[in-house]
């Protein structure tokens, strides 16, 4: 049985990456963040959400590649979406990719990518829940209105957070209480997406882990100490090939949770992508020295990133949690 991607898949994914490189380059992602973070300030006021790029990505059937051709879709599959969004995650293309995506054919104007469609996708605590791009979202997945939110810092410049307050807190006001008394239902909203939404998100992380592995292989080849590469010390090169057996294990893990559909398989793939995004990234930083710290430089986006996504859909401890269930239930 031959499990490589076939020549279809292989094309889309590089008419996917030809897109992105061409319209969501390296120049476009730092004039995104430098207008998204006021410099490095983290005060800016720039959109995160391009929605110029947001309608080509609709209009090249991004968000409605699922969608069967009879309602307007591509009418594919889990693996070809995880191939997609493999290479999204490589580019950092920022907004709430996932949530659009699997609101097409539900909320009008996501699958065309006209509309910016968010989730209840991220931990929340005892003040509240965050929600990312909210501020910029047309529409809530699962939410009959658009919930009213408070701007809070956050890591990744290109993430923008909101806390939707819960009912019942001193400090909220009437319409707060009223938006977030919606908000309490999101598990049971969101809860027929979980497992796709994890899914989807690992397959970002796996873009990012495998493009963090290009990054650190690269400057290791060009920057030189004792008059030659740095690549060419060993533990270098152990840290680039254990970047490479992770970010390959991972991306493994998750084209197989895509052929088959299994939430324990999802759980499971998100849990090995997120540790691959978060420590390639890591191991990257470490790779660049002292560069890799600075604010030009591209890695410490991949890094904060790959925090925002470990918390989004499925965490490690709630997939921890479902592993641990099943085992235990083929045990008895």
């Amino acid at each position: 049985m031959d499990f490589q991607p076939t020549e279809d898949q292989r094309d889309l994914r590089a008419g996917v990456r030809g897109l992105l490189e061409g319209r969501y380059g390296r120049e476009a992602l730092r004039a995104a963040v430098d207008a998204a973070a006021g410099t490095g300030t983290g005060t800016g006021t720039g959109a995160a959400v391009d929605r110029g790029l947001w309608r080509e990505l609709g209009e090249a059937g991004f968000f409605a590649l699922r969608l069967p051709e009879s309602e307007g879709g591509v009418g594919l599959g889990l693996p070809e979406a995880v191939l997609v969004f493999e290479e999204a995650g490589r580019a950092l293309v920022p907004g709430p990719l996932v949530a659009t995506h699997l609101a097409a054919g539900v909320v009008p104007g996501a699958a065309a990518g006209t509309a910016v469609v968010t989730a209840f996708d991220l931990a929340g605590d005892l003040a509240g829940d965050l929600v990312a791009y909210l501020g910029e979202a047309d529409a809530v997945l699962g939410a009959a209105v658009l919930p009213v939110g408070e701007p809070v810092r956050a890591a990744d410049p290109l993430t923008p957070l909101h806390r939707v307050a819960r009912p019942g807190g001193a400090e909220a006001s009437a319409s707060a209480s009223r938006s977030a008394s919606r908000s309490v239902s999101r598990s049971a909203s969101v809860s027929a997406y979980v497992s796709e939404g994890a899914l989807l998100t690992a397959a970002l992380q796996v873009g990012s882990a495998l493009r963090t592995v290009e990054l650190a292989v690269r400057y290791a080849g060009e920057r030189e100490q004792f008059g030659q590469p740095i690549g060419a010390f060993q533990a270098v090169k152990h840290t680039c090939a254990q970047m490479l057996v992770r970010a390959e294990v991972a991306r493994t893990a998750v084209y197989a949770a895509a052929v088959t559909g299994d939430p324990g398989e999802a759980a499971a793939a998100k849990l090995l992508a997120d540790g691959a995004a978060v420590r390639n990234a890591r191991d990257c930083l470490q790779v660049h020295g002292g560069m890799g710290f600075t604010w030009e430089a591209d890695v410490h986006l991949h890094l904060k990133r790959a925090w925002v996504r470990a918390e989004q859909w499925r965490t490690a401890a709630e997939a921890e949690e479902l592993l641990a269930a099943e085992l235990l239930d083929s045990a008895g």
